[in-house]
This record gives structure tokens, sequence and C-alpha cells, in this order.
């Protein structure tokens, strides 16, 4: 019997462990990415409204007056 058929069973027995440790990898990596452009996002947008807030209020042509 050869080493390798004594590493095999030991082999095939991580490998879906393996592959699924990558795909939470993957996963998680891209849930983190998503976050952090979504508060990139809403930052730029809170200072998007602060700085018209600051100019004051604006008067919406559509409304009579």
């Amino acid at each position: 019997m050869s080493w390798w058929d004594a590493l095999w069973p030991v082999v095939a027995a991580l490998i879906p462990s393996a592959g699924l440790g990558y795909l939470f990898y993957v996963v998680m990596k891209h849930v983190l990415e998503a976050d952090r452009r979504e508060r990139a996002a809403l930052r730029e947008w809170e200072q998007q409204v602060a700085r018209e807030t600051e100019k004051g209020p604006r008067k919406d042509p559509q409304s009579p007056g």
C-alpha cells in the first residue's frame, strides 16, 4: 500500500470543507464590500442633505405663492 492510498481518504474528506470555507470567504468578502459601499453612499447623501439645509429652504416652483 503506497502513501497515496493512505492519504487519499483524508484529502477526500477535507475537500468539501475547504470548498465551503472558500465559498464562505467569497460571500463574506462581497457582503463586507457591499456594506462599505452602502455606508459611503449614505455618508455622501447625508452630506448632500446637510449642504442643502445650510442653504435654506428651496422654493418649490409648482407651489403657488
